[in-house]
């Protein structure tokens, strides 16, 4: 038997649990058992699923410890992802029956790509990405790794989006060229909503319609 665990059993593990299923019921030809992941919950069962401590899934007796990482932050997810490969679990992929992928593209392991969500061509998606809900990453596009796509993203062709970048619900990112690419640096996030029409530093927060700096002293 392999044993596949979500890491995470909040929202986002709670929405991405029956597509992984599905997914599983789709492409596994052996049994399967699926988890959840969770150190931070006392839980022992959500939503039909068992709900295991990260120690006890590796005491359940299994071929193959297979994860994959429902949490939304990045860096979060690197994190936990070189601690299971170091207990000799390896990631797998969870793609919704209805996502698509069109032509020619290269997606890392541990993607996650959520109902309604599409990769168009010729893109090449690091690992371990997440695409939320009704996103889409168009044509000749380069995501690093740990990148995070909320609902509704939409990044248009010839975009370079570095490792850890967070975009928001609903953020456009405008189409860049060949030879000169809309590029959002490592750990920068886009706000919500927000229309990007030029490059984004690494590590810094752009907000608005088009998406500018977040000053110091705003948001809160």
């Amino acid at each position: 038997m392999k044993l596949y665990g979500i890491v995470g059993a909040g929202g986002f593990g709670r929405e991405v649990m029956p597509v992984a299923k599905e997914y599983l019921a789709m492409i596994c030809n052996d049994p399967f058992r699926l988890v959840f992941i969770d150190d931070g919950i006392e839980e022992t069962k959500i939503n039909g699923f068992d709900v295991l401590t990260t120690d006890r899934f590796f005491e359940v007796q299994a071929d193959e410890y297979l994860f994959n990482i429902a949490i939304g932050s990045g860096r979060t997810r690197e994190k936990v992802a070189e601690a299971m490969m170091g207990r000799g679990a390896r990631p797998f992929k969870i793609r919704s029956s209805n996502a698509m992928t069109l032509a020619e593209n290269e997606i890392g392991d541990g993607s996650v790509l959520c109902p309604f969500t599409m990769v168009t061509s010729n893109s090449k998606i690091g690992k371990f990405f997440q695409a939320n809900i009704y996103s889409y990453v168009a044509h000749d596009c380069v995501i690093g790794d740990f990148v995070t796509f909320a609902p509704g993203v939409k990044c248009n062709g010839n975009v370079v989006i570095e490792d850890h970048a967070y975009i928001g619900t609903g953020a456009i990112i405008k189409q860049g060229t060949p030879s000169k690419p809309v590029v959002i640096g490592a750990g920068a996030i886009v706000g919500m909503g927000a229309v990007v029409t030029k490059s984004v530093a690494p590590g810094a927060t752009v907000v608005g319609n088009p998406a500018k700096p977040l000053r110091a002293g705003l948001g809160g």
